[in-house]
């Protein structure tokens, strides 16, 4: 199901908590949601349709990856940049990592581990940052 984004800072700003198997509906909503923005939009995080859980999607070569409990294991190659948000106006300064390691669940709810380099390590990192309330 295609969700409406949300637009309010004070609810982006608050971190995420786990998902569990109970979840996965949210993580179709999300696939669903990022099709139907792809012209404007290379991932979500489950807070910004609305649910307060750790979920991300992001548009990767070979298709979207979706992913329940994403977190950074291993980081190399800090550099500044810009970014934008479906759910924000404008553009903003951030820092990122050029090479990222993430450990997550996959859509079975099997544990994963995954390598993420250039602007797709951009988009895991920007929205793992929405999972932990970190508005950009």
């Amino acid at each position: 199901m295609i969700r409406p984004i949300v637009k309010m800072p004070v609810l982006l700003s608050t971190p995420s908590v786990d998902a569990t198997p109970l979840d996965a509906a949210v993580g179709q909503d999300l696939l669903d949601t990022l099709a139907a923005h792809a012209h404007e939009c290379v991932g979500l995080a489950a807070n910004m349709i609305g649910v307060r859980k750790r979920i991300i999607v992001a548009a990767c070569a070979g298709g979207a990856v979706l992913m329940y409990n994403p977190e950074i294991i291993e980081a190399s190659g800090e550099y500044q940049t810009e970014e934008s948000c479906l759910s924000l106006e404008g553009v903003r300064p951030c820092a990122r990592y050029k090479r990222i390691k993430v450990a997550y669940l996959d859509a079975s709810f099997a544990p994963r581990e995954k390598s993420f380099s250039g602007f797709e390590a951009q988009i895991v990192q920007h929205e793992i940052d929405h999972c932990n309330g970190v508005v950009i």
